[in-house]
């Protein structure tokens, strides 16, 4: 997805105008283990994210989410538990109920939108920051 390849900063404007036009994903579109990547829209948790390694999510079923998919030194996959638990349900959120991540530590919510079958635009709400956090998942192969 070009968003998400960009060298410089994307308004985060631009990024939910494009996100709003997408259809809501299901939970079952969700089940699966995806690759992350951020899109760049200055957020400061993007650098946060980097710095963990972050390389995406599994959704094992809706009551079993890895949210914090995380590379090693080796280069390997693992579940790390920065954010804790987190579930996947249905969730109104920009005119749209959609597959949600949510966090039971954090005041955090995942919201995703369908590109299509192997690509999801999520949009990271967390309590107390002004724009979100906007990244892509692609399912592994």
């Amino acid at each position: 997805m070009a968003l998400a390849e960009q060298e410089l900063t994307v308004g985060v404007d631009a990024v939910l105008a494009f996100y709003d036009e997408l259809p809501a994903a299901t939970e079952n579109d969700m089940l699966g283990d995806w690759d992350g990547q951020v899109i760049p829209t200055g957020h400061p948790g993007e650098r946060y994210l980097h710095g963990l390694r972050w390389a995406g999510t599994r959704f094992t079923d809706r009551d079993d989410v890895d949210p914090m998919m995380c590379l090693d030194d080796s280069g390997e996959r693992h579940a790390i538990p920065f954010f804790g638990d987190a579930t996947l349900r249905m969730v109104e959120y920009r005119g749209a109920s959609s597959a949600t991540v949510v966090h039971h530590q954090q005041p955090v919510f995942e919201y995703f939108r369908k590109v299509d079958e192997g690509t999801m635009v999520g949009v990271v709400d967390r309590k107390g920051e002004s724009e979100p956090l906007v990244f892509v998942l692609r399912r592994r192969v």
